[in-house]
C-alpha cells in the first residue's frame, strides 16, 4: 500500500484530490453506489489503484493481524460454474487443503462486475488472499491493480505476470500437442480442433499446441473452430467446423479427427457428429483434454489428456497459505504434469 511522503497511508481526501471529485463520491464510488457516472467511477478507481487505497475497514482488519479466511473468485457465469465438472474437483482439491488450516474459504462467482466490487472486496481486508481460477484477459483488473492481499492463479495469469503474481498450472501447450500427436500417430491425417475462448490463457495454449503438432507432422492448420468451454458452445462449433470443410470428392468427410480443448466440450461435439449420423470412433476419432467426471458421462468413454485438477487446487491452497504465512521461498509457477489416457473415442 502507498504511502505518502510523511509516510501516512493513503485516504478519501487524498483519493479525491488526485480524482478531482469530493470525498462524498469517492466513499459512493467504493461502496459500490451505482448513482455516480461511469466517467467518474473511473476516475475514482483510477485514483485508488494509483494511491493503492484500502478502506478503513481493511485497516481494522490488519490490525487484528488475520480475517483467517481466503477467497476463491471465478469470474465466470454461475450457471457455467456450477454445470462444469472441472470446477467442482478444483474446489475439490482446494478445500481439502483449507480444512487442515484454520482458515475458512469464501466463493464469488460473477462474471459482470462493472463497479469492480470483486477488487475493493479483496483489498477491504475481509479476507487475507485469493485463488483467481478461469480468468480471462478483461479480468487483469485483478492482478494489474494488485490488491492489498497475495493472489493465486489457477492457470497462467491472461496478461504478463508481474513479479508478486503465483499461479499453478500445467504445460496445456505440450499437452495438447501430445494429444494432437497421438491422433496423427493413430494415422489421422484431416485433424481439426475445437479449441477454447483466445481471450483465455488455457485456450490460447491448447490451440498453440494443437497448431505446434499438426504443422509439425506437415498437416494444415486451417481446421479448428473457437467456442466457450461449454457442451452447447463446442457443438455450434463443431457444426461451422464440419459444415465448413464439406466432403470429398468420395464423399467421405475431409475431417477424420478432432482434438477438443476440454472434456465437457468433447460431449457437445460428440452430440453433434451422432446427430449428422458420423461415429466416434469409426468415422472420426475425438481426443478431449482434462479427464474430468464429463469424459466417462457420454456414450462413448472419451481418450483425453488427463490434469491433475484435484491437485491443482490443493497447490493452490497450499501456495497461497504459504505467502500468507510470510513464506518468500514459494515459487512463482507451480506446473503440474499430464498424462494420456486412452479410452475408446480415439
Amino acid at each position: 500500500m502507498a504511502k505518502d511522503a510523511a509516510g501516512s497511508l493513503p485516504t478519501l481526501e487524498m483519493v479525491a484530490r488526485v480524482a478531482g471529485v469530493s470525498r462524498a463520491t469517492v466513499s459512493r464510488v467504493v461502496n459500490g453506489s451505482p448513482k455516480v457516472s461511469p466517467d467518474i467511477v473511473e476516475a475514482v478507481n483510477a485514483a485508488v489503484a494509483e494511491l493503492r487505497y484500502v478502506p478503513n475497514r481493511a485497516a481494522r482488519s490488519l490490525a487484528r493481524r488475520s480475517s483467517n479466511a481466503i477467497a476463491l473468485v471465478v469470474p465466470e457465469d454461475v450457471t457455467w460454474f456450477f454445470s462444469d465438472p472441472y470446477f467442482a474437483t478444483i474446489v475439490k482439491g482446494i478445500t481439502s487443503r483449507v480444512d487442515d488450516s484454520e482458515f475458512v474459504l469464501n466463493l464469488l462467482v460473477a462474471s459482470n462486475d462493472p463497479h469492480h466490487k470483486t477488487l475493493r472486496y479483496l483489498n477491504s481486508g475481509v479476507v487475507d488472499g485469493a485463488i483467481v481460477i478461469s480468468h480471462h484477459v478483461g479480468d487483469a483488473i485483478l492482478a494489474d491493480t494488485r490488491p492489498a492481499v497475495p493472489l493465486v492463479f489457477g492457470g497462467r495469469p491472461a496478461l504478463e505476470s508481474g513479479p508478486d503474481d503465483y499461479f499453478v498450472d500445467v504445460d496445456n501447450r505440450a499437452a495438447a500437442a501430445a494429444g494432437t500427436r497421438y491422433l496423427i500417430e493413430r494415422g489421422h491425417r484431416r485433424i481439426g480442433s475445437i479449441t477454447g475462448p483466445v481471450d483465455m490463457p488455457a485456450g490460447i495454449d491448447r490451440l498453440d499446441g494443437y497448431l505446434d503438432a499438426v504443422r509439425g507432422a506437415g498437416l494444415g492448420d486451417e481446421l479448428f473452430e473457437t467456442a466457450d468451454f461449454t457442451a452447447a458452445g463446442a457443438a455450434l462449433a463443431a457444426r461451422r467446423l464440419l459444415d465448413r470443410v464439406g466432403a470429398g470428392p468420395d464423399g467421405a468427410l475431409e475431417l477424420d479427427a478432432l482434438f477438443v480443448a476440454s472434456d465437457l466440450m468433447a460431449t457437445g461435439v460428440i452430440t453433434e457428429l451422432r446427430e449428422r449420423g458420423l461415429r466416434v470412433p469409426d468415422d472420426i476419432a475425438v481426443v478431449g483434454f482434462d479427464d474430468s467426471p464429463a469424459a466417462l458421462a457420454g456414450p462413448v468413454p472419451l481418450t483425453t489428456v488427463a490434469q491433475p485438477s484435484e491437485a491443482a487446487g490443493a497447490a493452490m491452497a497450499d501456495v497461497l497459505l504459504r505467502l500468507i504465512a510470510g513464506d518468500d521461498e514459494v515459487p512463482r509457477a507451480t506446473i503440474l504434469p499430464t498424462e494420456l489416457v486412452v479410452r475408446e473415442s480415439a
